[in-house]
C-alpha cells in the first residue's frame, strides 16, 4: 500500500480508504444503502487493515447512526487504536426532528460530535468533514465551532466533502484572516463518469494544498458494468439510481473499460479504480464493499498496470464537455503552453 500526506497536515493516509457507508442498517435512503451486519464489517476491516489501509470513513448520518456504532465496535474488536485505523466521520446531515438537529450551526457541530465521540468509543476524531456547505449558516460560525473542537482536543483535523471551489476559497480566506484551523481536505465524487472536478475544485485544492478524497470512483457500481448488462443484478443502483450518470456516455465508457479489463486480465471496476488512483492530485480513493470478495477485488486495483495508452484511451472515452469558461481558456491557452 502507498501513502500520501493529507493536505497541509501531517496525516498520512493509504492511497485506499474504507467506507463505511455500507455498515449497519437504517431506515430510508439507508435501506438500500447499508445492510452490512457486525460479523461481516469485522471481516471487511480486518482485510483491509492486513492490506495496508489505514483509514475508515463514515457519517453521523449513516444508517441513524448505526455506521459509526459499528465502525467503534469493530475498532475495538479489533484492538485497533489510531496508530493503526485512523477515523474520519462527518457533521451536516440531519439527525433529528429538532429544529437544531441539522446544519453547519455551532449546537448542532458540538452536540453531534460528541454523539459521534461515543459511538466510536473513542477521545478524538481524526478527521473531522462537514458533509456539505450550510446555506443558512456562515461559514465563520462553522469555521470557529470546528477551531474550538481542534483546540479542546476533540479532533485532530478538519475537512469538508462536496464544497465547491467557491466554497473552498471562502473557507480558506476565514482560516487565513483569522488564523484559525484550515480545511485539510474536501471529500468530492471523481469517476469516469463524473470528471467534473477537474476544471475548478482540482485546482483550487491544489493551490491551498487541500487533499482530495474520492467517494463513489466507481459510480454507485455503475462503473462495474454489472448493471449495463441486463439491469437485474441486486445492487443498490436497482434500487437508488445514486450519483447520477450520463448513459449513453456511460456506455460508451464501460466498453472501453471492458476492453481494458480483458487485456489485463482484470475487470473493469479494477480498471476504473486504477484510473481514479492514478490521478497525482487525489490523496486518498474511498472503497466500499459488502463481501470480501468485492472488497479484496477493490484493493487489488492498486497493483494494475495500465500502461501510458490505456490511460489516454480512458481519458478519450471520458472527455466531459466543457463548461464556460473553460472552452474559451483552453481557446486561447494554444499559445501559452510549455
Amino acid at each position: 500500500m502507498k501513502y500520501s500526506t493529507l493536505g497541509r497536515s501531517g496525516l498520512r493516509i493509504s492511497r485506499l480508504s474504507l467506507g463505511a457507508m455500507t455498515f449497519g442498517s437504517g431506515s430510508g435512503i439507508w435501506g438500500a444503502i447499508a445492510g452490512v451486519d457486525l460479523e461481516q464489517a469485522t471481516q471487511l476491516v480486518e482485510l483491509a487493515v492486513e492490506q495496508g489501509v489505514n483509514l475508515i470513513d463514515t457519517a453521523d448520518a449513516y444508517s441513524q447512526g448505526r455506521s459509526e456504532e459499528v465502525v467503534g465496535q469493530v475498532l475495538n474488536t479489533l484492538g485497533l487504536d489510531e496508530s493503526r485505523m485512523l477515523v474520519a466521520t462527518k457533521v451536516r446531515l440531519r439527525t433529528g426532528p429538532g429544529q437544531n438537529d441539522v446544519g453547519l450551526g455551532r449546537s448542532h457541530i458540538m452536540r453531534t460530535v460528541e454523539t459521534s465521540l461515543k459511538r466510536l468509543g473513542r477521545s478524538h476524531i481524526d478527521l473531522l468533514q462537514l458533509h456539505d456547505r450550510d446555506a443558512l449558516v456562515p461559514i465563520d460560525e462553522t469555521l470557529r465551532a470546528m477551531d474550538d473542537l481542534v483546540t479542546q482536543g476533540k479532533v485532530r483535523h478538519i475537512g469538508a466533502c462536496n464544497f465547491s471551489a467557491a466554497d473552498l476559497e471562502r473557507a480558506h480566506a476565514f482560516s487565513d484572516r483569522t488564523d484559525r484551523a484550515h480545511l485539510v481536505s474536501n471529500q468530492v465524487h471523481y469517476a469516469l463518469t463524473s470528471r467534473d472536478i477537474e476544471y475548478e475544485i482540482m485546482p483550487v485544492a491544489q493551490s491551498h494544498a487541500t487533499g482530495l478524497l474520492v467517494w463513489s470512483p466507481l459510480a454507485g457500481g455503475y462503473l462495474s458494468g454489472k448493471y449495463a448488462k441486463n439491469g437485474q443484478d441486486s445492487g443498490r443502483r436497482t434500487n437508488l439510481d445514486f450519483p447520477p450518470v450520463d448513459q449513453t456516455a456511460g456506455a460508451a465508457i464501460l466498453d472501453v473499460l471492458r476492453e481494458i479489463a480483458l487485456e489485463l486480465d482484470s475487470t473493469p471496476a479494477q480498471v476504473a479504480l486504477a484510473w481514479t488512483l492514478a490521478r497525482k492530485q487525489i490523496a486518498s480513493v474511498i472503497v466500499g464493499a459488502r463481501t470480501l470478495e468485492q472488497l479484496a477485488a477493490n484493493l487489488d486495483a492498486r497493483t494494475l498496470p495500465l500502461d501510458a495508452g490505456q490511460f489516454d484511451r480512458l481519458d478519450q472515452v471520458s472527455e466531459p464537455r466543457l463548461p464556460f469558461p473553460h472552452w474559451m481558456q483552453r481557446f486561447h491557452d494554444r499559445d501559452r503552453t510549455l
